[in-house]
C-alpha cells in the first residue's frame, strides 16, 4: 500500500540551480561525490528528470553509479515537468533525460525539440499509458465509464498537467469514449494522485486514475488496467535514453556504456522497487547497490560495486 516514500519521492532535491534563465525556478541540483574533486574526471554529465516519475528517477540514479564508476562527475537536476525538460537537453542544459516516452506520449516534444536531441538507447520495451479502477469496482473497459460518472463523483484523477499521458487522456481518450461534460480530468502531480488512490481504495470507494506500465504502483495497489477496445491509450512504446545532441561524440565512453542497458520485467521491477519503496529519498545509492548485488550481469558492460 501507499507509504512514506511515495509522497516524500516527488520532493525536491539538493540544492537551488538553475538550468537557465528560461528553466530558473523549476529545477534543482545535486552532484554525485565521485569525480566532483577528481581532477582526472572525463568530464561533467547533468542528467535531467522528473522526481514523481519513477522510471525516470530509478534510471537516473543508475546512470549516476555507472557514470561515476567509469570516471565523470555527475549533476542530477530535478525538474516538475516534461516542457523544460526537453527544452533544457535540446539547448544541452541537460546531457541526459533517462527515461523517456518519445516514441508515443512525449511525441509532441519530440517533434518540436528533436532535431537537437539524440536517441542514445532503449532500456525498456513495451511501456504502455493505462487508465486504471479498483479491482472492486464494477466495469471492466474505458468504454464503461460512459453513463457511470456519479460512480466516480465525475472525475478522472490524473497527475502532473504536462504530462503526456494527462495530453492523450484530455485531448483523445475523452472524447474518443464520449465522456466529454460527465468527468473532468484532475490534474495535479503523479505522488497526489497516489494519495488520492490509496486513501480511495482503504475507504473501498470507487476511482478511476490515470497510470502507466511499468510502474511499482500496478503491484503495490489492488488496481486493474481497464481494456481500452478504441485503442485510445496509444499503442506500446520503448522508454528511451535521450541525449543533447552531439553527446556520443563528446562522451563515447558514456554513450557505449548506456546503449548497452535493456531491462527485462523483472530487473525494471526490481530497480523501481529498491529505489522507491525499499529504500527512498535519501538512500537512492544505497538502493542502486542493492540492485547491483542482485543483477551484476544485467546488461553487458555493467560495472559492479
Amino acid at each position: 500500500m501507499l507509504n512514506g516514500h511515495t509522497v516524500r519521492r516527488s520532493a525536491v532535491i539538493g540544492g537551488a540551480l538553475a538550468l537557465t534563465v528560461g528553466l530558473a525556478g523549476c529545477a534543482t541540483a545535486e552532484t554525485g561525490d565521485a569525480g566532483s574533486d577528481n581532477g582526472d574526471s572525463k568530464g561533467t554529465i547533468t542528467l535531467g528528470f522528473i522526481p514523481g516519475w519513477t522510471d525516470g528517477l530509478s534510471t537516473a540514479y543508475l546512470l549516476e553509479d555507472q557514470l561515476e564508476k567509469l570516471g565523470y562527475t555527475v549533476e542530477m537536476e530535478t525538474l516538475t515537468e516534461a516542457a523544460p525538460l526537453y527544452i533544457g537537453l535540446a539547448g544541452g542544459d541537460v546531457d541526459i533525460y533517462p527515461s523517456a516516452w518519445s516514441e508515443v506520449t512525449h511525441a509532441a516534444y519530440m517533434e518540436e525539440y528533436g532535431d537537437d536531441i539524440e536517441d542514445l538507447g532503449t532500456y525498456y520495451a513495451g511501456a504502455s499509458l493505462t487508465i486504471a479502477v479498483p479491482t472492486y469496482t464494477e466495469i471492466d473497459s474505458i468504454a464503461d465509464l460512459a453513463g457511470n460518472g456519479d460512480l466516480f463523483d465525475g472525475k478522472i484523477t490524473g497527475i502532473e498537467p504536462g504530462a503526456g499521458l494527462t495530453a492523450l487522456t484530455q485531448d483523445t481518450m475523452i472524447p474518443t469514449y464520449g465522456l466529454e461534460g460527465e468527468y473532468e480530468l484532475v490534474t495535479s502531480s503523479t505522488a497526489a494522485m497516489l494519495t488520492e488512490l490509496g486513501n480511495a481504495i482503504d475507504a473501498q470507494e470507487d476511482i478511476v486514475v490515470t497510470l502507466w506500465r511499468p510502474f511499482w504502483a500496478n503491484a503495490a495497489f489492488d488496481i486493474k488496467t481497464l481494456e481500452d477496445p478504441e485503442g485510445a491509450m496509444g499503442g506500446s512504446e520503448g522508454l528511451h535514453f535521450l541525449g543533447t545532441a552531439g553527446f556520443s561524440e563528446e562522451h563515447p565512453e558514456a554513450a557505449e556504456l548506456i546503449a548497452n542497458i535493456q531491462l527485462d520485467d523483472a530487473q525494471y521491477g526490481a530497480l523501481e522497487n529498491l529505489v522507491v519503496n525499499e529504500y527512498g529519498e535519501g538512500q537512492y545509492a544505497e538502493a542502486i547497490d542493492a540492485w547491483l548485488e542482485e543483477y551484476p550481469d544485467a546488461f553487458e558492460g555493467l560495472l559492479a560495486n
